[in-house]
């Protein structure tokens, strides 16, 4: 049998196609993780700027009130150069009728469109009687979209509907509209006003602007970064540069075993004229038909194992376009990442045959 058929043994080709596959599978798997996290990443942001977090202070947080009133805080705030949107919050701890362990809500006024891309599910609560929460806090209560539940405070009750799941939140806390809180809060203030900036605008001045606007407001920039998804990122690259690797490997094993087995072949052809060049193309080729194979399988199993891991997270329900992540030249580049595989793992022991001589390879005849 000739040397363009080093994968001759079937439990050879199998080992080969095993190793191939294991390395396109955490390929794929890794690629599509990293598609998610980055696009989790960016949920919430909008396209907008830096965002300014500015808290009025109060009896709750030992610094001296506001002296400007809640509305015209955020009118002031909304009023300075590059600050699109404003939204107030309150918070309160509320409880919910039928739940032993109270929970904390956060009711939200203004502008709220570019948050949308933080839900997994239904939509904004923009109306009284509407909220929204995370699914933790669903699961621990028995709860989903659509519910209805009655919110307590101080004596005082209101109904509301569940309309939207938040993609993660605490298992403790709600959020809702600022109208679902005035039954329950008759003259309610804002604790804190979160301001998304335009693009490029100059996030440290905007925050000194808004500490002037009033002695009990203390602005700061929200940090944009989010140390969890650059861990991930990097985390699943390395694994697959890893496990990339030891498939490479893998094929190094079985294509350097094959060409031993075979030495008699190729120091015949190379008696007839076969070039050292064309060794190394010949048991290159000879593993990227298996490569080709090899990805074509990996592909799937990849994909399906990227739906079970970001399914299953438990405390982080992503919506699906955090999940359908693939197209085509992404498919086309991992089908490409089997060849790669093969060819990068048969390159060392083809290089060797073609420098291996007639007198060595005949040897043992």
């Amino acid at each position: 049998m000739g040397l363009g058929q080093p994968f001759a043994r079937p439990g050879r080709t199998l080992l080969t196609m095993a190793a191939i596959v294991l390395g396109v599978t955490t390929v794929t798997l890794a690629t599509g993780l990293t598609s998610t996290m980055l696009a989790y990443s960016e949920a919430g942001r909008g396209g907008g700027g830096a965002r300014v977090l500015v808290e009025a202070g109060g009896s709750g947080n030992g610094r001296t009130p506001p002296l400007l009133g809640d509305t015209e805080i955020e009118e002031r705030l909304r009023s300075l150069p590059g600050a699109p949107q404003v939204r107030a919050r309150a918070l309160a701890q509320v409880t919910l009728v039928g739940q032993s362990r109270p929970a904390f809500a956060d009711f939200y006024r203004g502008t709220s469109a570019s948050y949308a891309t933080q839900l997994a599910k239904g939509r904004l609560p923009e109306a009284a009687g509407e909220v929204m929460a995370g699914p933790a806090f669903l699961i621990q209560n028995g709860l989903e979209v659509g519910d209805r539940v009655t919110l307590a405070l101080n004596g005082r009750q209101t109904s509301a509907t569940i309309v939207g799941e938040l993609i993660e939140g605490n298992a403790r806390a709600l959020e809702a509209s600022w109208e679902t809180l005035l039954p329950l809060v008759p003259d309610p203030r804002a604790v804190e006003y979160e301001v998304r900036l335009a693009p490029g605008a100059d996030a440290r001045a905007y925050a000194e602007a808004a500490e002037a606007v009033d002695p009990g407001l203390r602005a700061s920039v929200s940090d944009s970064g989010n140390t969890a998804t650059t861990t991930v990122v990097a985390f699943s690259s390395v694994f697959t540069v890893l496990l990339s690797i030891v498939a490479s490997l893998g094929v190094f094993n079985t294509v350097l075993l094959g060409i031993r087995e075979r030495r008699r072949d190729l120091g015949m052809l190379k008696s007839i004229g076969m070039t050292p060049r064309q060794v190394v193309a010949m048991t290159v080729t000879s593993v990227a038909g298996v490569g080709a194979v090899g990805g074509l399988l990996g592909i799937p199993l990849g994909v399906l194992a990227h739906r079970l891991v970001v399914d299953n997270v438990g405390v982080v329900n992503f919506p699906e376009s955090m999940k359908n992540v693939w197209d085509a030249p992404q498919l086309t580049g991992l089908l490409l990442a089997g060849v790669a595989i093969a060819v990068l793992g048969a390159l060392v022991p083809a290089r060797s045959a073609a420098r291996m001589t007639i007198a060595a390879a005949l040897h043992t005849e």
